[in-house]
């Protein structure tokens, strides 16, 4: 975690550390989606202390994965976990890749406390110190409260003329060992809102519509109990029961010119509130074998209440309070066969409630070191997950005026994973790693009728899916190659330089080959960092840190601007034209 904030532009984020990856990009600077080898970011799995979380960022929206500000305090976190592709077993629900991260403990031996100020995380407050020493028990808080109107007044573009107001607490209390094992609280709960005036904003607002008045907030928060216990001298047990929590409302006004007054255009709220058990069984049967089973349990609670004016009235697209369940279970065993060569082999499953869809997915990798320098790699997965919900609860509106929840019995989208992989040291504390992949994603809801339209598109706006009558008969492709070379931080300095070549390509229901919304082609990253001591007892610092990244402009459909005009509202051009347009490089 210390590379958070050591690398520059990480702005404290780790999803804005994770794109410094090879097969990594962000899609620009006003959001931290993680785009992986060309899929949706709607297709990342978020999971904190083993509890699967929905979002974990500041303005968030349901069947996203990413917002403008983390409400992550990298302060509290450890090092985690992030995965790309074929990742292993005990995963699941996930097309795209997994980010696992955990809370740190609080120091067991002495109270501190930590006061920090920056330009976009804001001001924070931190203390943390031992419970009990004799049994290791520790407290960790954390507080933020963002003042980004000060960062604007300063000259620091965020995007908008509108300030955003948003604050976060996280927390982790550590029970220590005792004869019923070791219990662990922790949990996070963050809050954020934004009003867009149209006389405040402008066209160039990466945010807001400059012709309407809109206003946005979202609050978002998880608690968590775990629990470890040891099962003689090589086995434990393993279980996390938690509760997370995400909500949004979003209302739109447009303004007369005539009286200056406000007509209610939009009126979107949206509550999900997830409890779940996460237990495994950990055993390892001697030093070259060992075995993981576990099962997660995720009821999920969905408020869904969505309306737009469409002429003169109020139409709901989304009424919607409903209960289903997601139940997981999987196996992994790793074997050492020799020192050299490590196999790991895995099986998940997962059944969906809601409409029966069920999956039993393979997954297998192995890495072979040829020498204390090289090592070869090589990983088959299959995954699939569901699709967001409020897709599943989406209402069509028939000729009759009545309401048909057509999709509501899609099943997963499903794809299979291929990676190879060599990992060299050429001298002391340098790493060269190069990975080739190929991804083939089939089951992708599409459009009844012969169109262009696909899910795996989803995440590429803010906008909800307001597509009915929707099946499951898409595919896609993702492939490239990817080389890592890094010196690692040592003697006061540090680099890092990424690259990818790759395409991510899909056919809709029409079954024409497109470039997804994803496609950027390439992305670079170049990194370095130097650090200067100084003191008495060298114990102060002073450092400086550069990064350039470059990737490839994405693909858009075009608007059609007569139509558009004829309607006062944007129209895109027909599936002729789906994601012909190319938008410039980013740099």
């Amino acid at each position: 975690m210390e590379e958070v904030n050591r690398y520059a532009g990480g702005r404290s984020d780790p999803s804005r550390l994770a794109a410094n990856f090879a097969g990594v990009s962000s899609p620009d600077d006003s959001r931290n989606d993680i785009v992986i080898r060309g899929n949706s970011p709607t297709g990342v799995l978020w999971r904190i202390e083993g509890l699967n979380i929905p979002n974990p960022n500041h303005f968030s929206t349901i069947g996203t994965t990413g917002g403008p500000v983390s409400a992550l305090n990298t302060n509290v976190m450890k090092n985690s976990d992030f995965f790309t592709s074929a990742f292993p077993s005990e995963y699941g629900n996930a097309n795209a890749g997994v980010f696992d991260l955990g809370f740190r403990n609080g120091n067991s031996e002495k109270r501190e406390h930590t006061i920090q100020i920056g330009a976009l995380t804001g001001v924070e407050a931190m203390t943390e110190g031992p419970i009990n020493k004799a049994k290791g028990s520790s407290y960790l808080i954390a507080y933020r409260y963002a003042f980004t109107g000060v960062a604007q007044k300063i000259g620091i573009p965020i995007g908008t003329t509108a300030t955003p107001f948003y604050q976060d607490i996280s927390f982790k209390i550590n029970g220590g060992m005792t004869t019923l094992g070791k219990f662990t609280l922790f949990g996070l709960a963050g809050k954020s809102n934004i009003e867009f005036l149209h006389d405040k904003t402008d066209s160039t607002d990466l945010f807001a519509d400059p012709s309407v008045d809109s206003y946005f907030t979202s609050d978002v928060g998880l608690v968590g109990l775990k629990h470890f216990i040891r099962v003689g001298k090589k086995s434990y047990f393993n279980t996390v029961l938690g509760s997370s929590y995400a909500s949004s409302t979003y209302y739109e006004d447009t303004i007369s010119v005539a009286d200056d007054g406000a007509t209610r255009v939009l009126d979107n709220t949206t509550k999900r509130l997830n409890h779940s058990i996460n237990t495994s069984f950990n055993t390892k049967f001697n030093s070259r074998l060992f075995l993981k089973v576990g099962a997660i349990t995720e009821m999920m609670n969905l408020v869904l209440f969505y309306r737009n004016r469409e002429f003169t009235q109020l139409g709901i697209k989304f009424g919607i309070i409903t209960i289903t369940f997601l139940i997981q279970g999987y196996a992994h065993a790793k074997y050492n066969p020799s020192d050299k060569i490590t196999i790991n082999l895995g099986i998940h499953s997962q059944h969906l409630l809601l409409n029966n869809s069920n999956s039993i997915e393979p997954r297998i990798g192995a890495k072979y070191q040829i020498n204390s320098k090289n090592t070869i790699s090589v990983g088959y997965g299959m995954h699939s997950q569901m699709q967001p919900l409020d897709v599943y609860f989406y209402r069509s509106i028939k000729a009759d005026g009545t309401y048909d929840q057509s999709n509501k019995n899609l099943d997963f989208t499903r794809s299979h994973h291929f990676v190879l992989g060599y990992d060299v040291l050429p001298i002391k504390d340098w790493r060269i790693k190069t990975e080739v992949y190929y991804q083939y994603l089939w089951n992708i809801p599409v459009s009844e009728k012969a169109s262009s339209f696909s899910m795996l598109n989803a995440g590429a706006s803010f906008s909800p899916n307001e597509v009915g009558y929707l099946k499951n008969t898409g595919t896609g492709t993702n492939y490239g190659a990817e080389l890592t070379i890094e010196k690692f931080f040592s003697k006061g300095y540090y680099g890092l330089i990424t690259g990818t070549i790759y395409e991510s390509k899909y056919k809709g229901s029409d079954n024409k080959e497109r470039n997804t919304a994803f496609n950027g082609k390439f992305v670079y990253n170049v990194l370095v960092g130097k650090e200067f001591k100084f003191g008495k007892e060298k114990r102060n610092s002073f450092t400086i840190d550069a990064k350039v990244t470059q990737a490839g402009g994405r693909f858009y459909t075009p608007v059609d601007l007569a139509a558009s005009q004829m309607i006062q509202q944007q129209v895109l051009k027909g599936d002729d034209y789906a994601f012909s347009a190319r938008n410039p490089n980013f740099f």
